[in-house]
């Protein structure tokens, strides 16, 4: 592809006469170029790409993008207000623009993105539509499950842009798209132009990176302020904001959307809403209510904080797509569960084993709460889970003080302290539950190590319990340091329970603090 298709998209527009030559490929890591590349020189928490333009022109950059002034070079020099915007654009051109080319639906939010992703995806599925979906669990297209990497949501630009491009090609008309605050502060959705956008809440998270609140919800309000903002697809043209009208972000991103919105919730007034709900160990049982009609749903996802996943889910495919709202309904039932998101596990114990993703103070209110509502008579709710290092110090506290809260029985262990002193993060953990009345040694308990942390949660159940491990869901590493250590909280309380009960199950996943050993990084 030429340069000047390339810059073409970018909102400078032409390139400078006679430099136009061929391009091979787009990169941002200067140790990934190949000869005849394009460099587009991002900053980033930890280096400046910037710095690294001439590791990039010596290994065959054709030309560099930049955001300051960079003379002296042999190649093309494009200079740009925003590196990480060029390239976003710069990468949709050259994937051809696929989001142009299908329906694009985004989801953002604090909590519940993934589930109500997957929802709306099922129910696109069901109804005969031929959908792609990229989100936390990784990317599915075609019917070919993708791996996005670890702990990534929104990948980066060009693999978002060459996901985009293979759903486009192979006949995909909508795709469903997991958009985080990072995705959207970082421009790794730029070049995506959106159709319905839908919210699931904003609650406190992330503002280690954002810095405010107000910082965060104000990049969440970016993807709903930005609708409408290309060009009407031929083939879809009525643009639409989901709203939840139960957030209290309800009325400031009501402010700023120039689209049509449609809302849903269950407390405030709203167009989609839920009626005689009823949550049990065998899911959740609702009535849907729409401005045309109502219908009931059952769902196998467990907690009855589903339930405003549910309304996201049936109102953007509903309202905004146009499904059937009982081809909805019978989608949303057959929906076996989400990975790591409530994902029950069973290996014959008498008490009740759960994993769940849920890592903010919103999200494990919201997973203990429906662990109360699913333990017998009698039974405790006992809960496993830690706090990430090097992100809000804060939520530590707040964590750990739901914990107490809400769980009879709470075991504070490690949840990727990348290169923080794990037992520092337990020691600002165990602070949060002391303020609540924790009483270390009854209450709560300090395990560094997560593998003896689920054995003792497990050896400490009894039956009517309910044992739940929250924080990783369905990742598939722990990071210490810099190294990603092989982790999976569902094989982890496999084995655990395997042990327990003196069953075949697999191995506990070893980590740095295994066999006793405090990892202090």
């Amino acid at each position: 592809m030429r340069l000047s298709e390339l810059t073409s998209a970018l909102p400078s527009g032409s390139l400078p006469p006679g430099i136009d030559r061929e391009i091979t490929g787009v990169a941002y890591d200067s140790r990934r170029i190949k000869p005849g590349n394009i460099f587009v020189a991002c900053p980033g928490e930890k280096s400046d790409g910037q710095a690294f333009i001439p590791q990039a022109i010596s290994a065959g950059a054709a030309a560099v993008v930049g955001e300051r002034e960079q003379p002296g070079l042999t190649v093309p020099y494009i200079r740009v207000a925003d590196a990480r915007l060029a390239l976003g654009l710069i990468s949709a051109a050259w994937f051809g623009f696929p989001s142009r080319r299908m329906v694009m639906i985004g989801v953002t939010g604090t909590d519940g993105k993934t589930t109500t992703v997957n929802l709306i995806y099922s129910i696109l599925q069901k109804a005969g539509i031929r959908a792609g979906m990229i989100g936390t669990v990784g990317a599915v297209i075609d019917g070919l499950e993708m791996d996005t990497g670890f702990h990534v949501t929104t990948p980066d630009s060009t693999a978002l842009q060459g996901y985009l491009a293979q759903m486009a090609d192979a006949g995909l008309t909508h795709c469903v798209l997991e958009v985080t605050s990072h995705g959207l502060a970082q421009q790794r959705v730029a070049g995506c132009d959106f159709d319905v956008a839908a919210l699931t809440n904003i609650t406190r998270e992330h503002l280690d990176y954002h810095g405010t609140f107000e910082a965060y919800r104000a990049v969440k309000a970016s993807l709903f302020a930005g609708l409408g903002s290309a060009p009407a697809k031929p083939f879809f043209a009525a643009r639409m904001a989901v709203l939840n009208a139960d957030d209290p972000s309800f009325e400031y991103l009501h402010a700023q959307v120039k689209v049509p919105i449609v809302a849903y919730g269950r407390r405030q007034p709203a167009d989609f809403t839920a009626e005689d709900v009823r949550a049990d160990v065998d899911g959740i049982h609702l009535t849907v209510r729409t401005p045309d009609g109502k219908c009931p749903v059952e769902c196998a996802l467990t907690g009855v904080y589903n339930v405003e996943n549910i309304l996201a889910a049936m109102t953007v495919t509903v309202a905004a797509l146009g499904v059937d709202l009982q081809t909805a309904a019978e989608a949303v039932a057959s929906l076996p569960g989400v990975p790591g998101r409530g994902e029950k596990i069973d290996l014959g114990q008498e008490f009740l084993a759960i994993v769940d993703f849920a890592h903010t103070p919103n999200a494990l209110r919201a997973a203990l709460e429906a662990a109360r509502a699913l333990k017998g008579k009698g039974g405790r709710v006992i809960a496993v889970f830690g706090s990430a290092g090097l992100r809000d110090r804060e939520k530590r506290r707040e964590l750990a003080a739901t914990g107490v809260d809400l769980a009879d029985l709470t075991v504070l262990t490690a949840e990727d302290p990348r290169s923080e002193s794990l037992s520092s993060i337990l020691e600002e953990m165990a602070a949060g539950a002391r303020s609540r009345g924790g009483v270390e040694g009854k209450t709560f308990f300090r395990i560094p190590d997560r593998g003896a942390a689920l054995r003792f949660a497990v050896q400490s159940a009894r039956k009517e319990d309910v044992v739940i491990a929250c924080g990783k869901g369905h990742e598939q590493s722990m990071c210490f340091g810099e190294v990603e250590y092989p982790w999976d909280d569902r094989r982890a309380l496999r084995a655990a329970l395997a042990g327990c009960l003196g069953v075949p199950g697999p191995a506990m996943p070893a980590l740095p603090t295994s066999n006793g050993v405090k990892e202090e990084i």
